[in-house]
């Protein structure tokens, strides 16, 4: 616990090494609530974007667009609307994609039963790309992620492939997946504190609060969806696959 405490501090006193240099201003709530509980520090986090992506050099294709080696035209964390796409687009001498990309959230866990926490909220809220890691040194990492993402091909070598109103098209659909991706957050946020005061509740029931951690996992195609925004439950299709060993960072 000591040695993690020690971990932590430092963690936490490094410089932020992502493009923005800050954390998203729609998760500061929920990055402060978990790094408040001392067997939790996040790691890296974005609360989900929109944006056009330029592949650095002829030979990269549309598709081969990789975060370490593009440029970006456009970035926001909010809807944006086509004029948006349609400036940028004018800047762009290369292949560009057209992207949203749905919040992410790595944490470094205490112990295994924490990640185990977050990982019953996690697919609660609707995130259920969620997964836990092990590392050989005993790390343990919890990746909060889902699948409803977008990415589509709309320029080559600077010269759009698509029409003005399909750009339209594309930025409606990628809107209300950043609406859903923010009604998403509240949720995970929500339940979060929900699950934080339900287990300090039963820390005098140890027995009780292994039983209910354990259900969690055992009976979790039982559930009942709830399309309530504001509730721990979702109506996604379960999917779950093992987070990065090397996070990405906003």
């Amino acid at each position: 616990m000591a040695a993690f405490r020690r971990w932590k501090e430092q963690r936490l006193a490094r410089a932020d090494e992502s493009r923005k240099g800050s954390v998203d201003e729609a998760i500061a709530g929920l990055v402060q609530l978990l790094n408040g509980q001392e067997r939790f520090c996040t790691t890296s986090s974005c609360a989900g974007r929109l944006l056009l992506a330029q592949a650095p050099a002829p030979g990269f294709s549309g598709y081969e667009v990789q975060k370490k080696n593009c440029s970006w035209l456009m970035v926001t964390h909010q809807i944006c609307a086509k004029e948006d796409v349609m400036t940028a687009l004018q800047k762009a001498t290369g292949d560009t994609v057209f992207k949203f990309e749905p919040f992410i959230l790595h944490v470094q866990c205490q112990e295994l039963q924490d990640a185990q926490l977050l990982h019953s909220v996690a697919i609660d809220s609707g995130f259920r790309n969620s997964g836990i890691t092990v590392g050989r040194r005993g790390k343990i990492m919890m990746a909060v992620r889902s699948t409803h993402c977008l990415e589509v091909p709309l320029s080559h070598m600077g010269k759009l492939m698509v029409t003005e109103e399909y750009v339209d098209f594309l930025v409606q659909i990628a809107n209300r997946k950043m609406e859903e991706n923010m009604k998403r957050i509240d949720r995970f946020y929500n339940c979060l504190q929900l699950a934080l005061k339900t287990e300090l509740s039963m820390s005098n029931s140890p027995h009780e609060m292994i039983q209910k951690t354990h259900s969690v996992y055992t009976h979790r195609r039982k559930r009942k969806p709830d399309k309530e925004p504001g509730m721990c439950t979702s109506s996604d299709n379960k999917e779950e696959s093992e987070t990065e060993d090397d996070p990405e960072t906003n």
